[in-house]
Parts: structure tokens; C-alpha cells; sequence
């Protein structure tokens, strides 16, 4: 095994000195506990929130957190997110059940023999996919169950867990970034402008695509370097030991494995299509197609008898639902046993557990900034500093100031509600791009979900992939920089000349 090379090679007593290294890493968990802890102690430092009545007078201060809302915290992000936990919670399961039958392992050894010398093509096209699902449709937390299929994949193709991380995340988040005709960030903005505020949608398009694309191209070939220097010398060059051992028992080759010739069997290649079918039909139902005027889903009865709501409707529940659905499916047309199934059903919900209370965790941090109406101080007071600024320096601020929000306040459509009432009708009256200053807030948000630990999705995902969150903020660094600075330039270029 690899680690056990690596222990030799660098000696018994460095191999202890760097595991006692690793011990004082912070995991998911604590970050997240610290940086709510972070914010309740900040709203006592503020000015305290005056109001008209029973409404709060924008900007006027915040309501120091009280200790049981700052405990209470977590418990609340997980009532919060409780769609979001149950979906992941069906998902492993669902995984789990397929595993089961050996389809996807087999699957992969047989795409992999197709593509020998040329694994690396599967990266640009697979971001490729992921960021069109970002920028229709926000895809971000329908990624999670993505994570684990893909580690198997690229480690079986001799690459490791942080490019397949990489390939989920930055490849969705790219689309995010430069978000089209997301309904749920550009849709959400444009919805919370005050009446009399008109914005052209071709060029908002017009700058997404411009952020998506140049985004996804900086994402691709980063990914695709790096990946070419673990192949090359036939390892992870990043991940710790720890991460390592973690990726060899999850998703390398067992012992006990032959080396006879991958063949899938009839039921496989049927298991397969269920499995594709699955995520397909997942992905078409969380696209909003009444937004683009698409009515053909409208008709169709056969899912909205199954889930309650037609193909476009769907949110987490009836995701969830449908993945039930297919589990039993899957595990009836492989014959598998009642007691076998439930085994395997709850063995990989079991998997989940953690997962699920990192997402809880994570939106118990924006439960308490909306309770103690942090946020709402801060983009109103930035936004009266900012009306004071040219257009080349309103747009980076702009970034920088909704990139600050965006950690405390991951969802796109919070944010748009929460922030685009007040920049909107700012950016209007001073003569500036209501369209660059609304792309701003969600090149701003998109960016953030990239690496934020109050994000649900990045925190689940990486710990489905053995990947710590402090290795993924290292490895990313740079690549973060680029696409920051990128993002600024064309946000900058598109507030001077529209």
C-alpha cells in the first residue's frame, strides 16, 4: 500500500512527527462551530438595531446574539436544511445499494481499459457538464452524491480525491459564477428589484456567459495540470497521509481483487442505465422550465402521480422520493434479498451521518446572522459608502462586498433578497449598470461557494471524498486568486462600457 511506502521511506520517527501534525488540523466541524461562535461575539461589538414598531430600521444596528440562540444555532440549521439532510440520507443509501451489486466498480474498470492514455479527456468534459448545470440552474447541492462516484472514478484512472473534488466543484461552481438564466440567483435579483428599476436580460447574459466561460476554462486547465503531475508520479502530491489511507480504503484497489478482464453482466449494464437514468431525470426535474417557457413537462402525469409535481417542480422532497423509488428498483432488479437490502439501506444512510451534520452545522452559521440581522448592517451600511464611488471602483467594491456577505449568507437567493433591494436602486440612481452590479452579487456568491465552510454542499461533498477542507483551501489557493481577479476585470469592464 502506499502509505505504508511512504511510512518507510521517510522513517518511523518523521512519519509519527507528521501525524502528530496532522492531529491539530481543525476539521469541518470545528470551523464551523468557531466561526458561528465568531459572529455571535461580533454582534456585541455593533451598534444595537433600532426599529418602527415591530420593523427593523435598515442599517441601524443588530441584535446582540443571546447565548441559547448561539447554541441553539446548529440545531436550527439542521431543521433548516432538513430537505437538503434527507436527500443526502436517501442518496447514500442509494449508492450504497448500488455498490451493492459491484455495477459501478466493474463499470468504471471497464470505461477506464476504453480510455487508457487518455483518462484525462474526462475532465474538461465532465466540468464541462457540471458548469451548464450551474449556470441554468444553480447546480450546487444536487452535486454531493457526485463527489463519491467520482473519487471511485479517477482513482481507479490514477488520479486522486482532490481532482475528482475539483471536477464536481469547480466545474458546477464555474457555472454558478457566471450564472445565465439561474432562476435562483440571477431570477431571485431580478425578482427583488423595486418597481420602475428595468434591466436588459440579454446583457446580463450577455456578462454570465463572459464570467462562466472564462472561469471554466481557468478551472480546466488547472485541474487538468495538476492531475497530469499525479499520474506522472503515480500518487496524490497533496493530499496527507491521513487523506491517503482514507482514499486507498475507500476508493483504491482492494487485495483481494483479480486481475481478471472487467466484463459487466447483464444485470450490471441494466443497473447502469437505472443509475444514469436516475441522476438524469434528478437533474430535469430541478431545472425550472415554466421560466424559459418550456411547457412539455406540464403534460407528462407520470412523475407528478409519482412525486406530487411534474418534471420542473421538483425541490429536494420529491428528489428524494424519486432516489427511494429507484433504490427499490435497483435492488429488485438485482434480486437482492429483503434483509440483504434493508442491510445495505441503512449501511449507507449510515455513511451519510456525518455528512448530514456538516450541512446542519453549516446553515446553522446563516440562521444566526438572520436572527440577529447582521446582514442586513452590513450591506446597507456598505452600500451607503459605496454611492460615493466612481464606476471603476464601485464594481471590484461591489465584488469584494458580496464575496464578505457571501460566507455568512451562501444561498444565491438570500442573498439576492437580502442585498439587491438596496444595491439595485443605489447603482439606478447614481447612473451605474444595474445589470454588472447584480451579475457583481452573484459572481460574488458563486465564487465564495467555491470554498466557504457555512456551504453545506462544499463541506459534505469533500468529506464524501476523504478530502479535509484545509487541503482543499490550500490546493485552491491559487486557482481562487485567478478567478477572483478574472472575475473583477470583466465585472469592472462591463460597468465602464455598459
Amino acid at each position: 500500500m502506499e502509505v505504508q511506502e511512504k511510512k518507510k521511506k521517510i522513517g518511523k520517527k518523521d512519519f509519527l512527527a507528521v501525524s502528530k501534525k496532522r492531529k491539530l488540523t481543525l476539521s469541518a466541524f470545528t470551523i464551523i462551530l468557531l466561526l458561528t461562535f465568531v459572529l455571535a461575539i461580533i454582534t456585541h461589538f455593533l451598534p444595537v438595531a433600532q426599529f418602527n414598531g415591530e420593523e427593523l430600521i435598515d442599517g441601524s444596528g443588530v441584535i446582540g446574539a443571546t447565548l441559547s440562540q448561539t447554541f441553539l444555532a446548529p440545531i436550527l440549521g439542521f431543521a433548516d436544511a432538513i430537505d437538503i439532510c434527507l436527500f443526502v440520507l436517501v442518496l447514500g443509501a442509494f449508492l450504497k445499494v448500488v455498490t451493492k451489486t459491484g455495477a459501478l466498480e466493474t463499470g468504471i474498470k471497464v470505461l477506464i481499459k476504453k480510455l487508457k492514455g487518455k483518462e484525462l479527456i474526462l475532465i474538461p468534459i465532465l466540468m464541462f457538464i457540471f458548469s451548464i448545470g450551474g449556470t441554468t440552474y444553480g447546480m450546487l447541492e444536487e452535486t454531493v452524491g457526485f463527489y463519491a462516484l467520482l473519487s471511485a472514478a479517477m482513482v481507479a484512472a490514477g488520479m486522486d480525491t482532490i481532482v475528482a473534488s475539483a471536477v464536481v466543484l469547480l466545474g458546477a461552481g464555474s457555472g454558478v459564477l457566471g450564472s445565465t438564466i439561474n432562476p435562483f440567483a440571477v431570477g431571485a435579483a431580478v425578482d427583488a428589484l423595486p418597481d420602475g428599476i428595468m434591466v436588459n436580460q440579454g446583457q446580463i447574459i450577455l456578462i454570465g456567459v463572459l464570467l462562466w466561460l472564462t472561469t471554466y476554462a481557468l478551472c480546466a486547465t488547472f485541474v487538468v495540470k495538476y492531475a497530469k503531475k499525479v499520474i506522472s508520479k503515480k500518487g496524490s502530491t497533496f493530499l496527507s497521509l491521513q487523506e491517503v489511507k482514507y482514499m486507498e480504503e475507500n476508493y483504491g484497489e482492494k487485495e483481494n481483487d483479480t486481475k481478471e478482464e472487467a466484463k459487466l453482466s447483464g444485470k450490471q449494464k441494466v443497473t447502469l442505465w437505472l443509475f444514469l437514468l436516475t441522476f438524469v431525470i434528478m437533474i430535469v426535474g430541478f431545472i425550472p422550465w415554466g421560466s424559459f417557457d418550456v411547457t412539455i413537462f406540464e403534460k407528462g402525469k407520470i412523475f407528478s402521480t409519482i412525486t406530487g409535481l411534474p418534471l420542473g417542480e421538483w425541490y429536494f422532497q420529491e428528489s428524494t422520493l424519486w432516489f427511494l423509488i429507484m433504490t427499490i428498483i435497483i435492488g429488485f432488479v438485482n434480486r437482492t434479498g429483503e434483509h440483504e437490502f434493508v442491510d445495505t439501506f441503512i449501511d449507507g444512510a449510515d455513511d451519510m451521518v456525518g455528512v448530514i451534520l456538516v450541512i446542519a452545522l453549516a446553515r446553522g452559521a446563516s440562521v444566526l446572522m438572520t436572527q440577529t440581522h447582521l446582514d442586513n448592517y452590513i450591506i446597507y451600511n456598505a452600500a451607503q459608502t459605496l454611492q460615493h464611488v466612481p464606476k471603476g471602483v464601485f464594481a471590484p467594491l461591489n465584488y469584494i462586498l458580496h464575496v464578505i456577505l457571501s460566507v455568512l449568507v451562501p444561498s444565491s437567493s438570500g442573498l439576492a433578497s437580502l442585498s439587491t433591494p438596496i444595491m439595485g436602486p443605489l447603482a439606478h440612481s447614481v447612473g451605474y449598470s444595474v445589470e454588472a452590479t447584480i451579475m457583481g452579487m452573484v459572481a460574488a456568491n458563486g465564487f465564495v461557494n467555491l470554498f466557504t465552510p457555512t456551504c453545506g454542499a462544499i463541506m459534505g461533498g469533500l468529506k464524501l471524498a476523504g478530502v479535509e477542507f484545509t487541503t482543499w483551501l490550500k490546493w485552491a489557493f491559487k486557482i481562487l486568486v485567478c478567478i477572483a481577479l478574472v472575475n473583477i476585470i470583466i465585472l469592472t469592464a462591463a460597468m465602464v462600457l455598459l
